[in-house]
C-alpha cells in the first residue's frame, strides 16, 4: 500500500464491497422497485419521512403492500434503497476520482476530504440516512456501505498512524458521523455549527 492511500491495484477490500450487486431481476421486479423508489422520494420530500407510512408509499406506486413489504421490508429498507446510488457515487469519487478524495494525497489530507465529503452527503440526505441507521439495534453496522466507509477509513488511518488500532479507531471516527447525532446537533445548534463540531471530532486523531 503507497503513502497515498487506496488506489485501484491495492484496494481489492473496498472494491470488492462497492462492486457487489444483487442478483439481476426480473424486469417486472425492476420496474416496480423503480416506481416504488420513486413514490418513495416524492412522498419523503412533500412530507418528511417520518410522516409517510408504508401504505401510503404502495398506493402511490400503484403495487400492492405485500410486494411493498417483501422488496424493501420496512421504511429503513427504504432509506437504504434510496441512498444507494448517492452512496456509489462517493465511494467512486473515493477509489477513482482526483485527490485530495481521491488517490494522490497524504492520508490525514485524504481522511480530511472524506469527512468533508461524508459531511456533504450526511446533511443532503438526514432523515433518510438516520432512518437507515436506527430502525434496529446495530442496523447501520449492517448497511453495506458502513463497510466500505469503515474500510477506507481504517486504511488511511493506518497509514497516517503507525502506532493506533486503526480498525478499532476506524469505528470510533465513523461513530462521530452517524445521523442521530448529527440531527440532533443540527436540531439544537444549526448545522454550519453542527458541521463544525462534527468535523472537528471526526479529524481529532490525525491532528
Amino acid at each position: 500500500m503507497e503513502i497515498t492511500g487506496p488506489q485501484s491495484g491495492s484496494s481489492s477490500e473496498v472494491l470488492e464491497i462497492l462492486r457487489s450487486r444483487p442478483p439481476q431481476e426480473r424486469a417486472d421486479a425492476a420496474r416496480n422497485r423503480e416506481k416504488v423508489l420513486a413514490a418513495a422520494a416524492r412522498l419523503f420530500a412533500d412530507r418528511g419521512v417520518e410522516a409517510v407510512s408504508m401504505d401510503a408509499v404502495a398506493a402511490e406506486a400503484g403495487v400492492g403492500k405485500g410486494t411493498l413489504f417483501r422488496r424493501f421490508g420496512d421504511k429503513s429498507g427504504l432509506a437504504v434503497a434510496l441512498l444507494d446510488a448517492r452512496e456509489r457515487d462517493l465511494q467512486e469519487r473515493i477509489l477513482s476520482g482526483p485527490p485530495p478524495l481521491g488517490p494522490g494525497a497524504a492520508p490525514a489530507e485524504r481522511l480530511a476530504a472524506f469527512v468533508e465529503a461524508y459531511l456533504d452527503y450526511l446533511f443532503a440526505h438526514l432523515d433518510l440516512v438516520r432512518m437507515s441507521e436506527t430502525a434496529s439495534p446495530g442496523a447501520r453496522y449492517r448497511i453495506g456501505a458502513y463497510g466500505f466507509w469503515h474500510r477506507h477509513v481504517a486504511i488511511l488511518l493506518g497509514q497516517a498512524l503507525p502506532d493506533a488500532d486503526p480498525e478499532v479507531l476506524s469505528h470510533a471516527v465513523l461513530a462521530v458521523l452517524a445521523g442521530e447525532p448529527a440531527t440532533v446537533l443540527k436540531d439544537r445548534y444549526g448545522e454550519p455549527r453542527a458541521r463544525a463540531a462534527l468535523r472537528q471530532a471526526a479529524l481529532a486523531p490525525v491532528r
